[in-house]
């Protein structure tokens, strides 16, 4: 069986850590780890939002309360990238994300444990 565009559209799109810095456009990538997970370490210019937010978020009247205006404001062409701990929450996250009518999502395989073996940079979020 074959797949058709449509189908193929609607799943995200592994890339390896490497991939993703080799971008010469990268999409906003969106750590969905918790606060204190994503304070510890995370990838340059990683925005974060938990994968319970965006649970949450597709809830109608609990929308507005979990995801915040920086998301909702996002054009669903906007290209996103969405990265965890292990890569088990983000296959999660994208999902969700597309279902939301996200037309390119992208997951990052091997999550922050992949990005810290290759030695790629990391950030910490200072309070």
């Amino acid at each position: 069986m074959t797949s058709t565009f449509s189908e193929l559209k609607s799943q995200a799109i592994d890339l390896s850590p490497l991939e993703f810095m080799q971008l010469s456009n990268p999409p906003l990538l969106i750590d969905v780890r918790s606060k204190l997970e994503y304070a510890t370490s995370h990838a340059p210019n990683a925005v974060n939002l938990s994968l319970p937010r965006i649970l949450f978020g597709k809830i109608p009247g609990l929308r507005n309360w979990f995801l915040p205006q920086w998301f909702r404001d996002l054009s669903k062409e906007q290209p996103l990238a969405v990265i965890c701990l292990t890569a088990h929450r983000s296959p999660v996250a994208a999902k969700l994300l597309i279902q939301e009518g996200f037309e390119e999502v992208f997951n990052i395989t091997g999550g922050m444990r992949e990005w810290q073996k290759l030695n790629l940079e990391t950030n910490k979020s200072v309070s």
